[in-house]
């Protein structure tokens, strides 16, 4: 009853047509049947068994096990999705193509192409779905998930780097064949840090030629009404071009105009699987100015990830309808072990290209969507195939 509203909904906002309807109206039941599993089995083997060891291990209590439990279900909620949305196209058409379905189908004058429309559509509205829950949902359950797991365990790590907060920050300039590398301008080193103060500060300035000035503090904030540093008992120690000392000033209270990006750093990082987009962006831009490359592109190929990986959807989607068009009738026992090729042949894919993006192979944005790029040939070329044989 509950697929029949669905499906009346869908056409009336789709406009489709009664094959169309037909043939999501196929895949819906399979689709929502293989979420629930696939993320039944992720949790188990990700999470249940973990969490089983801790409480017999370490004591966790049950409710917070629990706890921890639900809020690790969207995240294989997620990564389920697209699989199951694989097995249901492979074993549905295949079901179709088995009772000579498809053949009628193709007799009255509907092409193959024609009858893997509906898969598309659906496959669109699931790769939207997919996005919004791995940038709603996801990243804030897992971020509750291991604060949840960290409390009750007494491993609760502070919010901020409390010792050796070490910023570098660089300036582009050109040599003499006119090419840009990168040099030290800057050099922040503070010795701890309490949440809101850094203690034992020392700044060594190069933004003029040569050591320019370095600044020595007990301590130092960040004054949000001036949008400086606001340090503490120090000195600063002006140096000449030659490299000798030209003054020595100390003070007792000095605002200096440094970037805020020390403080950034210093606060605890959410994990990639804990932020979303926008959060990962923000993330970007605190760590442009200090020009560490390597964590750079790490960060660049992870946002690019985060884009690419809901449109795995479509290229499942396209796959299995291909693979399921073929003449040949494939059971449910074949049609599984195919989506487990499949979905293995493509993470594979994906985390090489992801990690020759990392070491500067492969830009960001190439390394990420590779495997869709590679997907989507496949799975037409299957598609071509399945169809001029019925042609």
């Amino acid at each position: 009853m509950a697929i029949a509203h669905v499906n009346l909904f869908i056409s009336r906002f789709f406009r489709l047509s009664l094959l169309d309807r037909y043939l999501i109206g196929e895949l819906l039941p399979p689709f929502l049947f293989g979420v629930g599993l696939f993320s039944s089995l992720g949790v188990a083997v990700g999470t249940v068994f973990d969490l089983v060891r801790q409480v017999t291990e370490y004591g966790l209590l049950l409710d917070v096990a629990i706890k921890v439990l639900l809020l690790k279900v969207p995240e294989f909620a997620a990564y389920a999705l697209p699989v199951s949305l694989l097995l249901t196209t492979l074993m549905t058409y295949s079901r179709l193509s088995g009772d000579s379905e498809l053949i009628a189908l193709r007799s009255v004058g509907i092409s193959t192409y024609r009858l893997v429309v509906p898969t598309l559509i659906m496959s669109v509205a699931v790769t939207g779905l997919t996005f919004l829950f791995n940038e709603l949902v996801v990243p804030a359950a897992n971020y509750q998930a291991a604060l949840t797991l960290e409390r009750a365990l007494n491993q609760e790590q502070p919010k901020f780097q409390e010792n050796n907060i070490f910023y570098p920050e660089y300036t582009q300039i050109q040599d003499e064949n006119g090419r840009s590398r990168p040099i030290l301008s800057r050099l922040f080193y503070a010795e701890q840090f309490d949440g809101k103060n850094m203690k034992r500060l020392t700044v060594l300035d190069r933004t003029q030629d040569g050591v320019s000035q370095i600044v020595t503090s007990e301590s130092a904030s960040w004054n949000f009404r001036e949008n400086k540093w606001d340090f503490v008992d120090g000195v600063i120690y002006l140096i000449s071009s030659d490299g000798s000392f030209r003054n020595i000033l100390r003070f007792d209270r000095q605002m200096l105009q440094l970037p805020r990006t020390p403080l950034d750093l210093a606060q605890r990082a959410r994990g990639n699987q804990e932020m979303n987009i926008a959060q990962a962006r923000e993330r970007l831009e605190i760590l442009k100015v200090s020009g560490d490359e390597a964590e750079l592109r790490k960060l660049k190929v992870r946002i690019q990830q985060k884009y690419a990986f809901p449109f795995v959807c479509i290229v499942f989607a396209l796959l299995g309808a291909a693979l399921g068009n073929q003449p040949q009738q494939t059971s449910r026992a074949t049609s599984f072990g195919i989506s487990v090729v499949v979905v293995f042949s493509y993470y594979l894919l994906f985390f090489v290209t992801g990690a020759m993006g990392l070491v500067g192979i492969f830009s960001p944005f190439f390394a990420a969507w590779l495997a869709n790029m590679f997907g989507i040939v496949v799975g037409g070329l299957l598609l071509f195939r399945s169809a001029n044989q019925f042609s």
